[in-house]
Formats: structure tokens, C-alpha cells, sequence
């Protein structure tokens, strides 16, 4: 991570406190709003089963679900309520959705901050440099599941072989691992006795398909960028319009959250107001489209991740004359 001398020098200490300040009502209007979001989307789904009308519900109800990994972020933060027993269970609730067991989110996460873009030691790093295919299978959702669900299993086992995970936690993820796996397990024996197919309808399948639209904020913030320690340079933020701002808990302003990430996600917008729009600046940006034509642009032709410098953006909007 950036030196925090550094850091310090965008922000006066006083600023930077009264930013920092979680908040109740805040938090409760984010989750409560894409609670009630899903909540609706699945009703009327649930309603219009059969007909045409399912189609585009199932997609939209399908991306809000997705979309409550953004909250479950900043749950794992502790940014999201001032109370930090909501932050905990909530996230907890919104992991068991989403496959992704809050504590190993919390711990694979913080690895993610600390030591960002770094090969060796980015959580969120720890796979192979991408080709065409296994981007295309990423961005799909495919891996993404499969990764999801055989760590889920595997740590249920007692294997946990992430070299990120420190030894101190591995009895805690594998409990955490069980009790997930528990439930899922009592979710699918009662919609089999009661013959009920909703939680097929509601939940897993429009979950699954449309992760890809999720995908689109995942690949975004990093990917391209160069593997040093500057936080605004090795993050990308995503230009895009409020209501996405909204359904992703603002974490499009990605460069201002990896710079302080103890800034509340309802505070992000005023602290890339400071950081960038009053210096006249603006951070490494490209909106969703335009980053994943770069991308399949990039992988083209046979090229991986692996034929461009690390040290140095490769992913950027093409210069117009």
C-alpha cells in the first residue's frame, strides 16, 4: 500500500476524520433500498413466471443479487454501519447469498488493500495471468462459481492451502466453511420435501446467470493497471450513472475507496471531489464498455496478461483525434 505520508498529503487530518464517520441511517437506507430492490424484483418475478415478462425481471432481479457483493465489501470494511455488530451479520447474511463466507471475504479482502497489485501476496490476485479463453470464462461466471463453491467444500474439509490466509485463521474459515455448507444443505432438503422450486427461481439461478454483470465492476478496477504501491495509479474508478453508482454502493469511485478505504461508501463521492475534481485531476477511468472492448482488444490475436508489462497501464480507452 502507498506510503500513509503520503496519502496523508490529499487529505488534511481533519477532513479526513469527519469522512470517516460510519453512519446508522446511512447504512440503512443503502441496504434497506437493494433489500427491498431484490425484494420487489422477485415478487413480481415469482408473479410473472411463464410469461415474457420473466425474462427481463429474472435479468434485473439476477444483477441486484449479484450487486449485494458490493454491500457484503463494505460490510467486510466495517464502513457501512456505525454499529459494528450490523456490520458483522449483515454481512454475514449477505455472504451465505453469495457464496463467499464473509470472514474469508474479510481476511482474502484486507490481503487485497494491504498489499494491492502485488503477484505474490494480492488475494485477489491469486490466479493465472489471464488468456482470451479464461478471461471470456471469468467474465461468464463459470469460474467464478466453480472457485466459489469448490473453496466452500474444500475448506469444509479442513483443506485451506492460500498462502494469503494466515495459519491463526484456518480453524475459523473452516467452521465458517461448515456452517455454510450446512445450510445450503437444509435449504435444498426442504425445497425437496416441500416440492418448491423457488428458491431455484428466486435465488440460485438468476444469481448465476447474470453474474457476468457483476463481473463488468470486478475486472474494472483493477485489471491493466500497473503492479506498484500507488493507489492512484494501480486502481481504476468507473465512469457510469447514478443509479449503477447506487446498485454498486458507489464503489465505481474505486480509486478514492483503495486510497482511504476507512471512508464510508456514502462519503466516497465527496472524498473523489477532493482528491481529484478540485485539483482538477481526474483518476485512472473508463466506463464498462469501454474497458471490456479494450480488453478483448488486448487478448486478441493469442496475447495473455503475460505479454505486458507490469509496470505500466495496458488497458485504456483508445486517444480520439
Amino acid at each position: 500500500m502507498q506510503d500513509p505520508a503520503t496519502r496523508r498529503e490529499l487529505v488534511d487530518s481533519a477532513t479526513l476524520r469527519r469522512l470517516c464517520v460510519a453512519s446508522d441511517a446511512a447504512g440503512a437506507r443503502q441496504t434497506l433500498s437493494h433489500l427491498g430492490a431484490v425484494g420487489a424484483t422477485g415478487m413480481l418475478l415469482w408473479l410473472s413466471w411463464g410469461s415474457v415478462w420473466a425474462v427481463p425481471l429474472f435479468m434485473i432481479h439476477g444483477t441486484l443479487l449479484n450487486f449485494l457483493y458490493a454491500g457484503q465489501h463494505e460490510l467486510s470494511h466495517g464502513t457501512v454501519f456505525r454499529t459494528r455488530w450490523l456490520n458483522e451479520w449483515v454481512g454475514r447474511l449477505f455472504g451465505f447469498v453469495l457464496f463467499y463466507p464473509r470472514t474469508f471475504d474479510q481476511v482474502q479482502h484486507m490481503a487485497h488493500h494491504r498489499y494491492t497489485q502485488d503477484w505474490t501476496r494480492d488475494g485477489e490476485l491469486a490466479r493465472d495471468p489471464y488468456t482470451l479463453k479464461s478471461y471470456l470464462l471469468w467474465m461468464s461466471g463459470l469460474n467464478y462459481w466453480y472457485t466459489r463453491w469448490r473453496r466452500i467444500l474444500r475448506f469444509s474439509l479442513g483443506i485451506v492451502t492460500e498462502p494469503y490466509l494466515p495459519a491463526y485463521r484456518r480453524a475459523e474459515l473452516v467452521r465458517e466453511a461448515r456452517f455454510h455448507l450446512a445450510g445450503y444443505a437444509l435449504i435444498a432438503g426442504v425445497s425437496l420435501f416441500a416440492h418448491s422450486a423457488a428458491a431455484l427461481i428466486l435465488w440460485l439461478a438468476p444469481m448465476c446467470v447474470m453474474k457476468f454483470t457483476h463481473q463488468l465492476q470486478n475486472t474494472i478496477e483493477h485489471l491493466g493497471l500497473p503492479h506498484d504501491d500507488n493507489m492512484l495509479t494501480n486502481t481504476r474508478s468507473t465512469r457510469t450513472n447514478a443509479l449503477v453508482r447506487w446498485m454498486a454502493w458507489q464503489m465505481p469511485y474505486h480509486t478514492a475507496h483503495h486510497a482511504f478505504p476507512g471512508v464510508p461508501f456514502h462519503r466516497l463521492h465527496e472524498l473523489n471531489k477532493i482528491l481529484f475534481t478540485d485539483r482538477g485531476t481526474v483518476p485512472p477511468t473508463m466506463s464498462y464498455w469501454s474497458f471490456q472492448l479494450a480488453a478483448l482488444r488486448a487478448f486478441a490475436g493469442g496475447k495473455t496478461e503475460a505479454d505486458y508489462a507490469d509496470d505500466r497501464m495496458w488497458l485504456f480507452e483508445p486517444t480520439r483525434d
